[in-house]
């Protein structure tokens, strides 16, 4: 696992990159964009648990789109890179 640090005005926040970060935006990347349950199912060795909290992650870090489909479904897509970066600040 790789562990960056990015400073974002007072704040130091940790980066990490894991084999399962690139599964996830592969599958994503392949799919053009899928809710959840498929994306989990699809990453048969990692629990739904593991495939969230990466998800969350990455939308955290504006890696990935997250938005709530029809029946309560979280979606998942790549940002559109033409729209450029989008950021979120959130803080626990």
């Amino acid at each position: 696992m790789a562990v960056t640090f990015e400073h974002q005005g007072e704040d130091l926040i940790m980066a990490s990159h894991t084999p399962d970060t690139d599964r996830i935006l592969g599958a994503v990347q392949r799919t053009q964009g899928c809710d959840l349950d498929t994306l989990t199912n699809s990453l048969s060795d990692l629990s739904w648990s593991q495939v969230f909290l990466e998800v969350d992650r990455l939308s955290r870090q504006g890696q990935v789109l997250v938005t709530v489909g029809t029946k309560g479904r979280y979606l998942i897509r790549l940002p559109d890179p033409t729209k450029g970066s989008v950021t979120h600040d959130v803080r626990p």
